[in-house]
């Protein structure tokens, strides 16, 4: 093949890209069919279920989604119930997102279907594999951080009482 013709299906980013929006649009079939939720909301309750209390600079910086899907995502779990807003007591620019007791309930629900479905895609790999792939993606992480600011999933901001 000649330099100056790219082959998208050997392209990095391309197959990444690919491989991620496959699975993520399987996956919000689940959180989308029991509570309609969309891909915001779905990582915006993930996110407070698995770190309580924060803010949704936290949630955005964690979750790579950009403010106003988090302000979005954040009104429609508040109309729900299923978050409340409280005021920093020394910024007022500042609120703690936490989910209501209905919110850890739905995230309850949602975590062992997420496990199991993450478990039949990675049935398809050894143990051997499937922490190649981890560490791999870690790796690609930490590339594109240093040329981006991005930071890997793992290593993300600290999001516990920010």
């Amino acid at each position: 093949m000649s330099n100056d013709v790219l082959c998208l299906e050997h392209f990095l980013p391309y197959r990444l890209n690919r491989l991620a929006d496959a699975i993520s649009r399987e996956f919000s079939k689940i959180y989308k069919d029991r509570y309609g939720l969309s891909r915001p909301e779905w990582r915006t309750l993930a996110t407070l279920g698995q770190f309580g209390t924060t803010t949704a600079t936290a949630i955005g910086a964690h979750s790579a989604m950009h403010k106003t899907k988090v302000s979005r995502a954040v009104f429609e779990l508040e109309k729900r119930k299923w978050l409340v807003r409280q005021a920093d007591g020394q910024d007022r620019r500042v609120e703690h997102l936490q989910l209501t007791a209905a919110g850890i309930r739905a995230y309850r629900d949602l975590v062992p279907l997420a496990k199991e479905f993450e478990a039949r895609f990675l049935k398809a790999l050894s143990v051997r594999e499937k922490d190649a792939v981890l560490s791999a993606l870690t790796c690609l992480e930490r590339a594109a951080g240093a040329q981006t600011g991005y930071a890997p999933a793992g290593e993300a901001v600290a999001v516990r009482n920010s």
